[in-house]
Protein backbone atom coordinates (compact mmCIF):
# COMPACT_ATOMS: atom_id res chain seq x y z
CA UNK A 1 0.00 0.00 0.00
CA UNK A 2 1.77 2.88 -1.61
CA UNK A 3 0.07 6.19 0.28
CA UNK A 4 0.78 9.46 -2.28
CA UNK A 5 -1.50 12.21 -0.20
CA UNK A 6 -3.08 12.07 3.07
CA UNK A 7 -6.01 14.13 3.79
CA UNK A 8 -6.64 15.35 7.55
CA UNK A 9 -9.87 17.09 8.35
CA UNK A 10 -9.89 18.69 11.66
CA UNK A 11 -11.94 18.98 15.02
CA UNK A 12 -12.21 20.26 18.47
CA UNK A 13 -11.97 16.05 19.64
CA UNK A 14 -12.26 14.20 16.66
CA UNK A 15 -9.51 13.59 13.42
CA UNK A 16 -10.62 11.87 10.25
CA UNK A 17 -7.91 11.01 7.83
CA UNK A 18 -8.04 9.76 4.34
CA UNK A 19 -4.93 8.49 2.75
CA UNK A 20 -5.06 8.07 -1.86
CA UNK A 21 -2.69 6.64 -3.84
CA UNK A 22 -1.22 8.24 -6.61
CA UNK A 23 -4.38 7.00 -8.83
CA UNK A 24 -6.27 9.05 -6.34
CA UNK A 25 -8.08 5.82 -4.96
CA UNK A 26 -9.23 5.81 -1.12
CA UNK A 27 -6.61 3.40 0.60
CA UNK A 28 -7.25 4.54 4.08
CA UNK A 29 -10.13 5.97 6.05
CA UNK A 30 -9.87 6.59 9.98
CA UNK A 31 -11.10 8.23 12.23
CA UNK A 32 -9.03 9.18 15.40
CA UNK A 33 -8.88 11.06 18.63
CA UNK A 34 -5.99 13.83 18.93
CA UNK A 35 -2.97 11.42 20.59
CA UNK A 36 -4.84 8.61 18.43
CA UNK A 37 -3.80 10.64 15.75
CA UNK A 38 -0.45 11.56 16.04
CA UNK A 39 0.61 8.24 17.49
CA UNK A 40 -0.65 7.08 13.99
CA UNK A 41 1.37 9.07 11.58
CA UNK A 42 4.47 8.42 13.57
CA UNK A 43 4.03 4.79 12.61
CA UNK A 44 3.33 5.70 9.34
CA UNK A 45 5.43 5.90 5.96
CA UNK A 46 6.51 9.89 5.29
CA UNK A 47 3.75 11.49 3.15
CA UNK A 48 2.36 14.33 2.13
CA UNK A 49 -0.33 15.10 4.34
CA UNK A 50 -2.70 18.17 3.99
CA UNK A 51 -4.94 19.94 6.74
CA UNK A 52 -7.48 23.05 6.21
CA UNK A 53 -5.65 26.14 7.95
CA UNK A 54 -7.95 26.55 10.93
CA UNK A 55 -7.94 26.62 15.15
CA UNK A 56 -5.46 23.46 16.03
CA UNK A 57 -3.57 23.09 12.42
CA UNK A 58 -0.24 25.09 13.12
CA UNK A 59 0.42 22.71 16.34
CA UNK A 60 -0.66 19.51 14.35
CA UNK A 61 1.18 20.73 11.34
CA UNK A 62 4.70 20.97 13.64
CA UNK A 63 3.94 17.97 15.46
CA UNK A 64 3.79 16.05 11.81
CA UNK A 65 6.73 17.97 10.62
CA UNK A 66 8.58 16.92 13.46
CA UNK A 67 7.90 13.17 12.65
CA UNK A 68 9.14 13.74 9.07
CA UNK A 69 6.05 14.04 7.04
CA UNK A 70 5.84 17.32 4.37
CA UNK A 71 2.93 19.07 6.14
CA UNK A 72 0.87 21.94 4.07
CA UNK A 73 -2.27 23.90 4.76
CA UNK A 74 -4.71 25.15 2.58
CA UNK A 75 -7.35 27.64 3.05
CA UNK A 76 -10.76 26.35 3.74
CA UNK A 77 -11.92 28.27 0.54
CA UNK A 78 -9.61 26.70 -1.90
CA UNK A 79 -10.51 22.97 -0.47
CA UNK A 80 -14.29 23.68 -1.22
CA UNK A 81 -14.49 22.94 -4.73
CA UNK A 82 -12.92 19.58 -4.52
CA UNK A 83 -16.15 18.18 -2.15
CA UNK A 84 -18.00 15.79 -3.89
CA UNK A 85 -21.95 15.86 -3.52
CA UNK A 86 -22.73 15.93 0.19
CA UNK A 87 -20.86 16.85 2.80
CA UNK A 88 -19.06 14.84 5.57
CA UNK A 89 -15.89 14.46 7.70
CA UNK A 90 -14.50 12.01 5.54
CA UNK A 91 -15.57 13.56 2.42
CA UNK A 92 -14.15 16.66 3.62
CA UNK A 93 -10.79 14.92 4.33
CA UNK A 94 -10.91 13.26 1.41
CA UNK A 95 -11.29 16.62 -0.93
CA UNK A 96 -8.25 17.53 1.30
CA UNK A 97 -6.24 15.03 0.29
CA UNK A 98 -7.24 15.95 -3.60
CA UNK A 99 -5.98 19.53 -3.03
CA UNK A 100 -2.80 19.17 -1.46
CA UNK A 101 -1.18 17.59 -4.34
CA UNK A 102 -2.63 20.14 -6.91
CA UNK A 103 0.82 22.14 -8.44
CA UNK A 104 -0.63 25.32 -8.45
CA UNK A 105 -2.78 25.56 -5.29
CA UNK A 106 -1.77 28.14 -2.71
CA UNK A 107 -1.02 27.05 0.77
CA UNK A 108 -0.41 28.68 4.31
CA UNK A 109 2.91 28.67 5.99
CA UNK A 110 2.85 26.84 9.83
CA UNK A 111 3.24 29.75 12.12
CA UNK A 112 6.21 29.75 15.07
CA UNK A 113 5.12 29.65 18.55
CA UNK A 114 6.77 33.73 18.36
CA UNK A 115 4.24 34.04 15.70
CA UNK A 116 1.14 32.35 17.48
CA UNK A 117 2.16 34.49 20.62
CA UNK A 118 1.93 37.62 18.64
CA UNK A 119 -1.17 36.97 16.90
CA UNK A 120 -2.66 35.94 20.33
CA UNK A 121 -1.17 39.83 21.63
CA UNK A 122 -2.96 41.74 18.84
CA UNK A 123 -6.61 39.76 18.99
CA UNK A 124 -6.45 40.32 22.62
CA UNK A 125 -6.04 44.01 22.51
CA UNK A 126 -8.49 44.23 19.52
CA UNK A 127 -11.11 42.90 21.70
CA UNK A 128 -10.00 45.09 24.71
CA UNK A 129 -10.32 48.44 22.44
CA UNK A 130 -13.73 47.17 20.92
CA UNK A 131 -15.07 46.20 25.14
CA UNK A 132 -13.35 50.01 25.98
CA UNK A 133 -15.21 51.23 23.29
CA UNK A 134 -18.85 49.85 24.33
CA UNK A 135 -18.40 51.10 27.97
CA UNK A 136 -17.65 54.90 26.90
CA UNK A 137 -20.99 54.37 24.83
CA UNK A 138 -22.78 53.01 27.62
CA UNK A 139 -21.77 55.39 29.61
CA UNK A 140 -22.71 58.24 27.13
CA UNK A 141 -26.41 56.75 26.61
CA UNK A 142 -26.99 56.55 30.15
CA UNK A 143 -25.43 60.15 31.40
CA UNK A 144 -27.72 61.37 27.67
CA UNK A 145 -30.63 60.39 29.52
CA UNK A 146 -29.70 62.44 32.74
CA UNK A 147 -29.09 65.67 30.75
CA UNK A 148 -25.38 65.31 30.00
CA UNK A 149 -24.13 66.09 27.20
CA UNK A 150 -20.32 65.65 26.53
CA UNK A 151 -17.87 66.06 23.17
CA UNK A 152 -17.02 62.89 21.27
CA UNK A 153 -13.25 62.41 22.46
CA UNK A 154 -13.05 60.37 24.68
CA UNK A 155 -11.01 62.89 26.69
CA UNK A 156 -13.31 65.05 27.26
CA UNK A 157 -16.02 62.65 28.96
CA UNK A 158 -12.97 61.02 30.93
CA UNK A 159 -11.81 64.55 32.74
CA UNK A 160 -15.76 64.97 33.60
CA UNK A 161 -15.74 61.63 35.06
CA UNK A 162 -14.56 62.71 38.53
CA UNK A 163 -16.92 65.52 39.13
CA UNK A 164 -19.85 64.06 37.93
CA UNK A 165 -19.47 61.22 40.21
CA UNK A 166 -18.93 63.77 42.91
CA UNK A 167 -21.15 66.16 42.38
CA UNK A 168 -24.25 65.31 44.59
CA UNK A 169 -26.34 68.06 42.79
CA UNK A 170 -25.86 66.23 39.23
CA UNK A 171 -29.16 64.43 38.16
CA UNK A 172 -28.21 61.14 39.01
CA UNK A 173 -30.42 58.42 41.68
CA UNK A 174 -28.51 56.56 43.77
CA UNK A 175 -28.76 53.81 41.67
CA UNK A 176 -27.79 54.84 38.51
CA UNK A 177 -24.71 56.76 40.41
CA UNK A 178 -23.73 53.41 41.28
CA UNK A 179 -23.89 51.84 38.15
CA UNK A 180 -21.90 55.10 36.63
CA UNK A 181 -19.09 54.15 39.19
CA UNK A 182 -19.38 50.50 37.97
CA UNK A 183 -18.79 51.36 34.39
CA UNK A 184 -15.99 54.47 34.80
CA UNK A 185 -13.94 51.40 37.25
CA UNK A 186 -14.22 49.07 34.31
CA UNK A 187 -13.11 51.81 31.50
CA UNK A 188 -10.08 52.72 34.10
CA UNK A 189 -8.93 48.44 34.08
CA UNK A 190 -9.65 48.58 30.22
CA UNK A 191 -7.48 51.34 29.73
CA UNK A 192 -4.86 50.09 32.10
CA UNK A 193 -4.77 46.51 30.64
CA UNK A 194 -4.61 48.47 26.92
CA UNK A 195 -1.55 50.59 28.02
CA UNK A 196 0.09 47.76 29.34
CA UNK A 197 -0.20 45.69 26.21
CA UNK A 198 1.05 48.59 23.55
CA UNK A 199 3.86 48.87 26.18
CA UNK A 200 4.38 45.18 25.22
CA UNK A 201 4.41 45.63 21.86
CA UNK A 202 6.49 48.21 21.51
CA UNK A 203 9.32 46.45 23.39
CA UNK A 204 8.52 43.63 20.94
CA UNK A 205 8.68 45.91 17.93
CA UNK A 206 12.25 47.31 18.94
CA UNK A 207 13.65 44.28 19.91
CA UNK A 208 12.59 42.02 17.14
CA UNK A 209 14.48 42.53 13.93
CA UNK A 210 11.88 41.88 11.19
CA UNK A 211 10.25 45.02 12.55
CA UNK A 212 12.69 47.49 13.18
CA UNK A 213 13.01 47.12 9.01
CA UNK A 214 9.31 47.49 8.93
CA UNK A 215 9.23 50.46 11.09
CA UNK A 216 11.90 52.51 8.59
CA UNK A 217 8.89 52.94 6.06
CA UNK A 218 6.19 55.74 6.39
CA UNK A 219 3.13 55.01 8.21
CA UNK A 220 3.81 52.07 9.97
CA UNK A 221 4.57 51.63 13.33
CA UNK A 222 4.87 49.17 16.14
CA UNK A 223 1.31 47.83 15.79
CA UNK A 224 1.18 47.42 12.37
CA UNK A 225 4.96 45.86 11.92
CA UNK A 226 4.08 43.39 14.77
CA UNK A 227 0.82 42.35 12.93
CA UNK A 228 2.96 41.65 9.80
CA UNK A 229 5.20 40.03 11.49
CA UNK A 230 2.46 37.61 13.06
CA UNK A 231 0.33 37.31 9.93
CA UNK A 232 3.19 36.32 6.90
CA UNK A 233 6.29 35.58 9.01
CA UNK A 234 8.78 37.19 6.35
CA UNK A 235 6.65 36.77 3.20
CA UNK A 236 7.80 33.33 1.59
CA UNK A 237 4.28 32.68 1.19
CA UNK A 238 3.65 35.20 -1.22
CA UNK A 239 5.64 35.52 -4.98
CA UNK A 240 5.38 39.16 -5.16
CA UNK A 241 4.03 41.80 -3.14
CA UNK A 242 0.71 42.40 -5.07
CA UNK A 243 -0.15 38.69 -4.15
CA UNK A 244 0.36 40.33 -0.42
CA UNK A 245 -2.35 42.92 -0.75
CA UNK A 246 -4.16 40.74 -2.57
CA UNK A 247 -4.55 38.22 -0.10
CA UNK A 248 -5.21 41.30 2.35
CA UNK A 249 -8.10 42.52 0.37
CA UNK A 250 -6.03 45.97 -1.04
CA UNK A 251 -6.83 45.73 -4.80
CA UNK A 252 -10.48 45.90 -6.70
CA UNK A 253 -12.38 43.13 -7.31
CA UNK A 254 -12.78 42.04 -10.42
CA UNK A 255 -15.09 39.79 -12.37
CA UNK A 256 -13.88 39.80 -16.10
CA UNK A 257 -15.35 37.78 -19.05
CA UNK A 258 -15.38 37.62 -22.75
CA UNK A 259 -12.20 39.52 -22.78
CA UNK A 260 -13.99 42.67 -21.12
CA UNK A 261 -11.99 43.64 -17.77
CA UNK A 262 -14.33 44.83 -14.98
CA UNK A 263 -12.93 46.31 -11.72
CA UNK A 264 -15.01 47.13 -8.26
CA UNK A 265 -14.10 48.53 -5.19
CA UNK A 266 -11.25 46.64 -3.23
CA UNK A 267 -12.73 43.15 -2.42
CA UNK A 268 -11.96 43.46 1.34
CA UNK A 269 -10.95 39.53 1.31
CA UNK A 270 -8.39 38.33 3.80
CA UNK A 271 -7.01 39.73 7.21
CA UNK A 272 -9.43 42.12 7.99
CA UNK A 273 -7.62 42.99 11.02
CA UNK A 274 -4.51 43.88 9.36
CA UNK A 275 -6.26 45.31 6.81
CA UNK A 276 -7.67 48.02 9.17
CA UNK A 277 -4.32 48.60 10.32
CA UNK A 278 -2.74 49.60 7.11
CA UNK A 279 -5.07 51.74 6.18
CA UNK A 280 -5.08 53.27 9.64
CA UNK A 281 -1.06 53.81 8.71
CA UNK A 282 -1.57 54.80 5.60
CA UNK A 283 -4.32 58.02 6.47
CA UNK A 284 -1.29 59.05 9.09
CA UNK A 285 1.05 58.51 6.44
CA UNK A 286 -0.95 60.80 3.51
CA UNK A 287 -1.65 63.64 6.72
CA UNK A 288 1.75 64.12 8.42
CA UNK A 289 4.70 62.57 5.55
CA UNK A 290 6.56 65.77 4.12
CA UNK A 291 5.68 66.12 0.78
CA UNK A 292 8.63 68.02 -0.02
CA UNK A 293 11.17 65.67 1.61
CA UNK A 294 8.95 62.00 0.77
CA UNK A 295 9.67 60.03 -2.01
CA UNK A 296 5.46 59.47 -1.16
CA UNK A 297 5.38 63.54 -2.18
CA UNK A 298 5.07 63.54 -6.23
CA UNK A 299 2.47 60.13 -6.14
CA UNK A 300 0.64 61.57 -3.52
CA UNK A 301 0.24 64.97 -4.80
CA UNK A 302 -0.93 63.64 -8.46
CA UNK A 303 -3.32 60.99 -6.69
CA UNK A 304 -5.17 63.49 -4.81
CA UNK A 305 -5.79 65.51 -8.06
CA UNK A 306 -8.04 63.08 -9.31
CA UNK A 307 -9.21 60.68 -6.80
CA UNK A 308 -11.15 61.40 -3.38
CA UNK A 309 -9.42 61.14 -0.37
CA UNK A 310 -10.55 57.99 0.92
CA UNK A 311 -9.16 56.47 -2.32
CA UNK A 312 -6.10 57.74 -1.66
CA UNK A 313 -5.60 56.50 1.55
CA UNK A 314 -6.13 53.05 0.27
CA UNK A 315 -3.78 53.22 -2.71
CA UNK A 316 -1.43 54.29 0.21
CA UNK A 317 -2.08 51.20 2.16
CA UNK A 318 -1.59 48.95 -1.08
CA UNK A 319 1.80 50.28 -1.39
CA UNK A 320 3.16 49.99 2.25
CA UNK A 321 1.73 46.20 1.91
CA UNK A 322 3.69 46.03 -1.30
CA UNK A 323 6.67 47.37 0.28
CA UNK A 324 6.46 45.72 3.69
CA UNK A 325 6.64 42.36 1.75
CA UNK A 326 9.58 43.66 -0.42
CA UNK A 327 11.10 43.94 3.12
CA UNK A 328 10.70 41.43 4.75
CA UNK A 329 11.04 38.98 1.68
CA UNK A 330 14.55 40.73 1.12
CA UNK A 331 15.94 40.96 4.47
CA UNK A 332 17.14 44.13 3.81
CA UNK A 333 16.50 47.50 5.67
CA UNK A 334 14.07 50.21 3.94
CA UNK A 335 15.78 52.11 1.22
CA UNK A 336 13.31 55.28 0.01
CA UNK A 337 13.56 55.81 -3.84
CA UNK A 338 15.62 58.62 -5.46
CA UNK A 339 13.43 59.66 -7.96
CA UNK A 340 10.43 61.20 -7.57
CA UNK A 341 7.54 58.06 -8.41
CA UNK A 342 5.10 59.27 -11.23
CA UNK A 343 1.99 59.93 -10.63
Amino acid sequence: MQIHSVGIDLGKTTFHLVALSAAGKVLLRKKFTQKQLITFTANMQTSLIGMEACSGAHFLGRALRAQGHDVKLIPAQFVKPFVKSNKNDFLDAEAIAEAVDRQNMRFVPIKTDDQLDLQAMHRVRDRLVARRTSVINQLRAFLLERGMVFAKTPIKLRQAMPEILENAESNLTPRMRNLVSLLWSEWKDLQQQIVAMNEEVEQIASSDPACQRLRQIPGIGPLVATAIVAAIGNGAAFHKGREFSAWLGLVPRQHSTGGKARLFGISKRGNRYLRKLLVHGARSAVLIVKRERSPFGPWLDGLEQRAPVKVVITAAANKLARMAWAVLSSGNDYRPATAPMPA
